[in-house]
C-alpha cells in the first residue's frame, strides 16, 4: 500500500523556570512557564509503518520522551552553565537546579531535545525524532526540525 509520509506526535506539559542571560527585558529575571513540548516521530524508512499500522505507539513516545521531561525538567529551574547566579541558586535550591549547556531559550531547549535526548531515548525503535516544538506560552513557540 502506497501512502504519504506519516508521523506520530505526542505532547507533554511541564512547569519549569529559567532566565535568559543577556535578554533585553523581563526574561533576564528568574521566571517560569507552563511549557507544552511536542515530539514528532517518523520511521527511519519513509512510508514504513509497523505491523499494527503505526509509526510508533503513543505510549512509547510517552515512556521514552515525555517521562524524560517529567523526570529531568519538570518543576525545576534550568540555568545555563555560564550564568553568574548559578552557584548562589544551587545553594538556595539544592536539587531543584538543572545546569544546561545552553542559554535556556525555547529555541535552545528544542534543539537540545532534538539533538541530545533523541538518540538515547529512541534507540532500537526504528523511529527517529524529527521535530520538537517548545511552546513557552499559548502564543509563543520555537521548533527544531531535522533536515530531511
Amino acid at each position: 500500500m502506497e501512502h504519504d509520509l506519516v508521523t506520530a506526535e505526542r505532547y507533554h506539559d511541564i512547569s519549569c523556570g529559567h532566565r535568559v542571560v543577556g535578554h533585553e527585558g523581563k526574561c533576564a529575571n528568574f521566571h517560569g512557564h507552563n511549557y507544552r513540548i511536542h515530539f514528532t516521530c517518523q520511521a527511519y524508512r519513509a512510508h514504513k509503518l509497523d505491523a499494527v499500522g503505526r509509526v510508533i505507539d503513543f505510549s512509547a513516545i510517552k515512556h521514552r520522551l515525555c517521562m524524560w521531561l517529567e523526570d529531568e525538567w519538570d518543576h525545576k529551574m534550568l540555568l545555563w552553565e555560564t550564568d553568574h547566579a548559578l552557584e548562589r541558586m544551587k545553594l538556595l535550591n539544592p536539587g531543584g537546579i538543572v545546569v544546561v549547556p545552553f542559554n535556556p531559550t525555547a529555541e535552545n531547549m528544542a534543539i537540545y531535545l532534538l539533538k541530545n535526548i533523541r538518540p538515547d531515548r529512541l534507540h532500537g525503535t526504528g523511529v527517529d525524532l524529527v521535530r520538537v516544538r517548545v511552546e513557552e506560552t499559548r502564543k509563543c513557540s520555537a521548533t527544531a526540525e531535522r533536515a530531511r
